[in-house]
């Protein structure tokens, strides 16, 4: 049997995704990051993107997760974000709204433009995950 690892993807709300894991691609904040089974103890701030998972039983899922950090600790990986969802569920006008959103936001100061790059980040992540 290959070696697994317990992956956990917990939101504000609720435990969106529990499950042995073989493998895990997740978006930190600056690029895409993998993760396989006796990983070394990691903390990464996630950044807007497609979490993939391979499960143990060889099924593939992805989530659309969006901020937050993701933990590796004695094979148990977490992921806390501030969304998580299956790209199915996001209506299609949501890529094109949340841009035209996150275009519109002010960015006079500094707070306003980090503000206004993540919101953008965000947009365009959500317009690859439906593709």
């Amino acid at each position: 049997m290959a070696a697994t690892f317990r992956l956990s993807v917990v939101t504000p709300e609720r435990e969106v995704l529990a499950v042995e894991a073989r493998f895990v691609a997740l978006p930190a904040y600056d690029g895409e990051m993998g993760i396989l089974p006796r990983r070394a103890p990691l903390l990464a701030q996630l950044g807007s993107g497609l979490l993939r998972v391979e499960a143990a039983d060889g099924a593939k899922r992805s989530l659309f997760v969006s901020g937050g950090f993701a933990q590796m600790v004695d094979d148990k990986l977490t992921l806390l974000t501030e969304e998580a969802r299956e790209p199915a569920s996001i209506p299609a006008e949501a890529p094109t709204k949340s841009l035209s959103e996150a275009s519109a936001l002010p960015d006079r100061s500094e707070g306003e433009f980090e503000k206004k790059r993540r919101a953008l980040d965000r947009a365009r992540a959500l317009r690859r995950a439906k593709r």
